[in-house]
């Protein structure tokens, strides 16, 4: 037998090979003869996506101009085919040699979609597809466990699903990606070249970026269209026999008055009246430790305690599950099955040997939770699990300030179910004065339990929810009403999205977009029936998308929309694309594909019927899109400085700088490059400002480099001449 592992990428075929004895070579690493692998193996790996789809001029010649007329491009019978970069065609030809001289494939890359379709891709372009094939399925990357997968490999048929699963979504977003990008581009240039003068760009559309982004795009709109309105509050002092207290008077609907009239009439109403203690209610609340991590929750915490992006922290937890510290990051799972709660107690012995965690260790209430169907479900996880730490145990002075920050998260989320419950009693006093009542609330902790973990993070929330301590009171008891007071308010439109917030919007397709909840609270029962938009392991990829094309802009952790993504957002109003809940079934029906209970024919046939469906719409309703003070806004932020002919903007023409207004028959440009040296843009700012740029050095003269600045000698056509700073005084030699 003469196999070879095909992994992923270069860190994965050093990580499993390291397990057993084994040599470098140029391009795979060998195997020596051992128990698992008899006849010793080649380990090869991808670079991610060795084979890539083909682009439209590989099926036909006309497909690579940009015309309306061509659309929609669809390969002939859905024949799609696969390309390798000439960057990466040297790699592909090796691995391919040694997939063809092999005996039997084992396909190693990550266990997911993504990774079913690198690897069959790479399969089938080698001419390998009728080779045998077996799938090595391991979501830890600790020696041990790699050891035990490879002694148990599995058949690779019943996880070719996934695959199916990968190359739907694929052609699907070829189709539909591809074709509507080139619909909405085309357009929307035309419209801007009818406007101005200002310069054209792409409008990259897809089946998951635009509904994410026309949510964004959403909450801007109400934030925007929000009208604050002023209410009215009334709150009581009292005065029982044990002590003093505050309470807060009940009406219909939030509490609060609209009228500051009606306000002020019932505050009027309470004077001369003597305030009973009506009803005293105790309840005990315990809230159970948080459930473990999946990556969407990881980056949304990781997000909100440290503004780090959800694409970091995916990069950051790949990097530590490459170095068998944690477990497989793009999980979406948050339970354990019992077996690896069961290795638990062990993991967390080995990580008390670490300074920060050995108190917390050793503090921790229980010794097993494999019976806790809280944590540990094994009907509740699939080819993955929740992300916990290993029982390879990292230095953590050489982890990065980051790494240490997602490992610490992880690393206390696996303690945490090891505590009690967190338990506090809860008083609720209501007090009547007349025909009112006042609602007051107090908080007694009993069992601090897991929150003793973050405790850092929850005395903060607790000074935010911090309630009152109350006196002793009995029902029927006669208090005093010693202060009644109005307090106006105004009501506060939706915040923002955060970095971290689209996570959440993304995992419900929109549906819950309440920033305040968490889902935690929320069952995996609920939660997949709302559907979602991409996947763990793609949407932080799909916000880094909408920030690399200028759609959205992130600062200080805020999200808002771009110019340029309000077009967009006017251009696919009310079509599928701004559609999150059609996307949602989209991704429940290639959720069926990968479990092997849909066919993937049928999707990808579908995306044919949508994007001619689409683009019909936006040739029919273009003329009705109005854009006219987005493409200003977009000019306005394009522009580097003022004309100082014609007042009008100076923008980046990409070979030159130019006016805006050359339609209107002005001629001043400015060059990007003088006398062999480049003129940055910060220089070209100041020169429009102060007609007089910032020294430039090493301009190349005829027989020797000097410095000069640039002087705008004639405004009409932008004619520059150069300036001398004055010579440095050098001291006198006697």
């Amino acid at each position: 037998m003469n196999p070879v592992l095909l992994c992923e990428k270069p860190a994965q075929a050093r990580t499993y090979s390291e397990c057993f004895e084994h040599k470098k070579h140029k391009d795979y690493i060998e195997i020596k003869p051992c128990e698992i692998f008899p006849h010793g193996a080649k380990v090869v790996w991808a670079i991610g996506h060795l084979a890539e789809l083909a682009p439209p001029e590989k099926y036909k010649d006309e497909w690579k101009s940009w015309s309306l007329d061509t659309l929609p491009m669809i390969p002939e019978n859905l024949n799609f085919k696969y390309v390798v970069s000439s960057q990466k065609a040297a790699h592909f030809k090796a691995v391919a040699s040694h997939l063809k001289n092999s005996d039997l494939i084992i396909i190693c890359t990550d266990p997911a979609p993504e990774g079913e379709a690198i690897a069959y891709s790479i399969i089938n372009l080698s001419g390998c597809s009728k080779k045998p094939l077996k799938r090595f399925w391991c979501s830890s990357m600790t020696p041990s466990a790699i050891k035990k997968a490879f002694a148990n490999l599995k058949d690779a048929e019943p996880f070719k699903a996934l695959y199916y699963q990968a190359k739907a979504r694929a052609y699907s977003d070829w189709i539909i990606g591809i074709n509507s990008s080139r619909l909405y581009s085309l357009i929307i240039n035309q419209k801007i070249k009818e406007k101005s003068s200002g310069p054209t760009d792409v409008y990259p559309t897809g089946r998951i970026q635009t509904p994410l982004l026309f949510l964004i795009n959403h909450r801007e709109e109400e934030i925007a269209n929000f009208k604050p309105e002023s209410f009215w509050e009334i709150y009581g002092e009292f005065n029982s026999q044990n002590g003093h207290y505050k309470g807060k008077l009940q009406i219909e609907k939030d509490n609060r008055f609209k009228d500051k009239n009606v306000a002020k009439a019932t505050l009027q109403s309470l004077s001369g009246k003597t305030p009973i203690v009506k009803n005293l209610e105790t309840k005990q609340h315990k809230n159970r430790a948080p459930k473990l991590h999946n990556l969407s929750s990881l980056q949304t915490k990781i997000n909100k305690l440290y503004k780090i992006s959800p694409s970091k922290t995916l990069e950051i937890t790949q990097s530590l599950y490459e170095h068998a510290f944690v477990s497989y990051p793009r999980s979406e799972y948050t339970y354990l099955p019992e077996d690896e709660a069961q290795q638990l107690p062990i993991i967390l012995n080995k990580l008390a040997e670490l300074e920060p965690y050995k108190n917390l260790v050793h503090q921790k209430n229980k010794e097993d939770i494999t019976k806790d169907k809280h944590f540990v479900d094994g009907e509740k996880v699939g080819d993955h699990f929740a992300i916990i730490i290993t029982d390879k145990i990292p230095e953590l002075a050489k982890l990065s300030k980051e790494q240490q920050l997602v490992y610490d998260e992880i690393a206390k989320s696996t303690i945490a179910p090891f505590y009690d419950d967190y338990i506090y009693n809860q008083t609720t006093i209501i007090t009547g004065v007349g025909e009112h009542n006042f609602k007051s609330t107090g908080k007694q902790i009993v069992n601090t339990g897991w929150k003793k973990i973050w405790h850092k993070e929850n005395d903060k929330s607790e000074e935010k929810e911090e309630e009152q301590k109350l006196p002793l009171v009995n029902e029927g008891e006669k208090v005093v009403l010693t202060r009644a007071s109005i307090k106006e308010g105004v009501t506060k439109p939706p915040k923002p999205y955060t970095e971290g917030q689209l996570i959440n919007l993304m995992r419900t397709a929109g549906s819950v977009r309440n920033t305040n909840v968490d889902l935690e609270d929320i069952s995996q029962e609920e939660l997949s029936k709302y559907g979602s938009l991409g996947t763990e392991a793609t949407r932080s990829g799909t916000i880094d998308g909408l920030i690399k094309r200028k759609y959205i802009k992130v600062n200080k952790n805020i999200v808002e929309v771009t110019p340029k993504g309000k077009i967009l957002m006017v251009a696919v109003k009310n079509t599928i694309l701004s559609s999150a809940e059609l996307t949602a079934k989209w991704e429940m029906y290639l959720q069926k594909i990968g479990e092997g209970q849909k066919k993937w024919q049928p999707f990808v046939e579908q995306s044919q019927v949508l994007i001619k469906k689409l683009i019909d719409n936006a040739m029919a309703n273009s003329k009705n899109w109005n854009l006219d003070h987005l493409i200003n806004e977009i000019q306005v932020q394009d522009h580097i400085g003022k004309c100082p002919n014609c007042g009008k903007g100076i923008v980046d023409k990409k070979a030159f700088y130019g006016c805006t207004g050359y339609k209107e028959g002005c001629k001043f440009t400015l060059p990007k490059e003088i006398l062999g040296k480049k003129i940055s843009e910060a220089n070209i700012k100041r020169l429009l400002e102060k007609r007089k740029s910032g020294v430039i050095k090493g301009l190349k003269g005829k027989k020797n480099p000097f410095d000069a600045h640039l002087v705008i000698k004639d405004p009409k056509e932008g004619k520059l001449e150069f300036e001398f700073p004055p010579k440095k005084a050098t001291a006198k030699t006697k």
